[in-house]
């Protein structure tokens, strides 16, 4: 997993939510497009809430430009 690699979180929870955004916008039959990622990484020591998330981003960036619709981050050290 990219979040494992990248950033070898003490904590990592990754939770598919799509189920609860059938039929919305953006929600695709077959789900996995809507995620809740609670993550504690030494790697995201000292950064802002929001220098955290856009390094996930980074990473994630491949899944967000597809198949990922929504991803909702709990990130810090």
């Amino acid at each position: 997993m990219k979040l494992r690699e990248n950033f070898a979180p003490r904590e990592l929870e990754v939770v598919d939510e799509s189920h609860l955004h059938a039929g919305h916008a953006g929600a695709p039959d077959g789900g996995q497009s809507h995620f809740r990622v609670r993550m504690r990484a030494e790697a995201l020591s000292g950064l802002s809430r929001v220098a955290a998330q856009r390094k996930i981003y980074a990473v994630l960036k491949d899944e967000m430009a597809g198949p990922v619709h929504a991803l909702a981050l709990d990130v810090g050290a």
